[in-house]
């Protein structure tokens, strides 16, 4: 029997790296929160994990033989589609950076980093632990 990285890891490597770009972007617009004409990113990140899984919300595509349109899955390495916030209080200078929002997003994000880097941990540790037992 062989050991797949990839099947014992799961999700968790594609969404540690998803979230760091993530932290990446809402540091960004936090950054930029006084400069004229600046527009919020973010990205839709339970919607791009769901395509990573498997589970998005597109149609399944019937194929009458096996080799006929084989698409490839979500990439996890490309850049996540980028969009842009709606402010609930558009500044007079046309940036729709909120702080308060962008400080919540960002703790919540650094939140579920931590939890994810944790589970990923305790995955590796079962894993050497499994291999030292052999």
């Amino acid at each position: 029997m062989s050991l797949s990285l990839n099947k014992a890891l799961g999700i968790l490597p594609d969404s540690v790296r998803l979230q760091d770009r993530r932290t990446e972007l809402l540091a960004s617009n936090l950054a930029n929160v006084d400069t004229p004409n600046y527009k919020s990113r973010d990205f839709d990140f339970r919607g791009i994990l769901a395509k990573i899984e498997g589970h998005g919300n597109e149609l399944p595509l019937m194929k009458t033989q096996a080799n006929h349109l084989a698409l490839a899955g979500y990439d996890p390495n490309s850049e996540p589609d980028l969009l842009y916030r709606i402010p609930a209080q558009p500044a007079l200078d046309g940036n729709t950076v909120d702080p308060q929002l962008e400080r919540a997003a960002f703790a919540e994000n650094a939140m579920h980093y931590q939890s994810t880097l944790e589970f990923l941990n305790r995955r590796i540790s079962g894993i050497r632990a499994a291999l030292r037992k052999e």
